[in-house]
């Protein structure tokens, strides 16, 4: 069996968001705006028909998912490789906390995806074990698979799967709240991941 399509989704708005402070493995709650994120994109990410939901257990990204589960009744599978970034000693801070800890640090980490924040993991670490989850789906599935994640784990799950040298990884955008990332698989391709659509999402 081979996947044919991935839909990576990203979780609902949280406090955190809202606050511009760092997640990471921080375990928080969707805002009521994320909530109705949540309820809005779920008709149309059903569209895509998913053979199989796979969520980080996370309760931001559970929560999220449970609103595709309310439409289509698919349940979804828990995987902690699915989970954000793990942030360390930056997790539970804003961005200016950051800067003033650690001068030019955030500027280092969001230019380079090999370089880890003190006492967590790189861009190029997440998406190793997120991959893991793909290429099992990939052995059991042969449809559409969604998994409902993180923007910092999408951004480089979406880099390794397009087989991106890691220098081109910060030329990907982020992934707004509520919004999602297509990978396709074409014909003529080798079986390769083409990007058919970044960042889509529903109109507010």
């Amino acid at each position: 069996m081979t996947l044919e399509r991935l839909v990576l989704w990203r979780h609902g708005e949280t406090s955190y968001n809202l606050a511009g402070r760092i997640q990471g493995h921080l375990d928080t709650e969707l805002t009521e705006a994320g909530q109705e994120q949540a309820r809005k994109a779920a008709p149309v990410v059903a569209e895509y028909a998913p053979d199989v939901l796979v969520c980080s257990d996370l309760r931001r990204a559970q929560d999220t998912a449970a609103a595709l589960t309310e439409i289509t009744g698919l349940q979804p599978r828990l995987d902690k490789r699915l989970r954000e970034t793990h942030l360390g000693e930056w997790q539970g801070l804003s961005g200016a906390e950051v800067e003033m800890g650690w001068p030019g640090a955030m500027l280092t980490w969001r230019q380079n995806p090999e370089w880890a924040p003190p006492g967590g993991e790189s861009r190029v670490e997440v998406s190793e074990r997120a991959v893991e989850v793909v290429e099992e789906l990939d052995q059991q599935y042969s449809g559409t698979a969604l998994l409902c994640a993180h923007g910092g784990l999408i951004i480089g799950l979406t880099a390794k799967l397009l087989g991106l040298p890691h220098e081109l990884w910060p030329s990907l955008g982020g992934v707004a709240n509520c919004h999602w990332v297509v990978l396709i698989r074409r014909a003529g391709t080798g079986r390769k991941w083409v990007l058919n659509a970044y960042n889509a999402g529903v109109q507010s």
